[in-house]
């Protein structure tokens, strides 16, 4: 399962290719994963991308918590699944991103490129400041979420 770990800007083109980070590519192809799938994300102005494997894992757990025979599931899942792009890297590294979705993320000419764990968020560099918290209220809300814990059950 690859771990994306950074916060990388790369430069968008013309025709809306990115330059993938090697980082990220590299971490992709050393867990055998050659296609990945672009989603606007549910509740930040960013683009997600999945890899191939991490996104079917995801729809198969949404699929499981969802009856089919009730209709608002049956729109969860299909708003969920049905504006996707499936995507693979082209000969130099590069990924072809839709002007539709460039344009639901507010992305120009620079991306910034976040890494979450097993997915990436691409966010417009001119407000790639806004998905964090502030140095104060970030280390706060660690002591209130985790401060409770017994050492023991702290895993590191």
């Amino acid at each position: 399962m690859p771990r994306f770990l950074g916060n990388i800007e790369a430069k968008i083109d013309a025709k809306g290719r990115i330059f993938f980070p090697v980082a990220f590519r590299k971490e992709l192809l050393s867990s055998d994963e050659r296609r990945i799938v672009l989603r606007k994300d549910v509740f930040q102005p960013c683009l997600v991308v999945y890899p191939e494997r991490v996104w079917n894992d995801q729809m198969d757990y949404l699929r499981s918590r969802l009856n089919r025979w009730n209709a608002q599931h049956q729109q969860i899942f299909r708003q969920f699944v049905s504006d996707v792009e499936r995507m693979e890297f082209d000969s130099n590294g590069r990924i072809l991103i839709p002007r539709r979705y460039l344009q639901m993320a507010g992305i120009d000419t620079s991306v910034r490129c976040i890494g979450m764990g097993d997915t990436i968020e691409l966010w417009s560099a001119s407000t790639a400041d806004s998905p964090f918290m502030e140095g104060a209220a970030f280390s706060a809300a660690l002591e209130e979420l985790l401060g409770e814990e017994t050492p023991s059950s702290i895993p590191f």
